[in-house]
C-alpha cells in the first residue's frame, strides 16, 4: 500500500466482506481524510481530561463537513459518536 494507498483502499472497499476500521493510528487516518476515502468516524469519547495529547485531525487539507448519524452512551461515561461525510 505504500506506492498508492488511494488505490489500494479504493480497490479493498469494493470487494465484499466486512467494513474496514482503522484503531489508534491518527496519520493513517489524516491521510485517508484527505483523500476522501473515509465512509464513517467513531470517535470515542472518555470522562478524563489529560491536559496534553496528539490531535486526531492535524493536517487535514480542507474542511470536511460531518453528520451525527448515532450515539451511544456507556455506564462508565464513555461515550461512542458516530459521524459520515455530510456528503455521502
Amino acid at each position: 500500500m505504500k506506492d498508492n494507498i488511494a488505490e489500494a483502499i479504493h480497490q479493498l472497499k469494493h470487494e465484499p466482506g466486512l467494513d474496514l476500521l482503522i484503531v489508534g493510528s491518527a496519520t493513517l487516518v489524516q491521510s485517508l481524510t484527505n483523500l476522501g476515502l473515509v465512509d464513517e468516524y467513531r470517535l470515542l469519547v472518555f470522562p478524563v481530561l489529560l491536559g496534553s495529547g496528539k490531535p486526531l485531525f492535524q493536517n487535514i487539507t480542507r474542511r470536511h463537513p460531518l453528520k451525527l448519524v448515532k450515539t451511544k452512551a456507556y455506564q462508565n461515561g464513555v461515550v461512542v459518536l458516530h459521524y459520515q461525510p455530510a456528503d455521502l
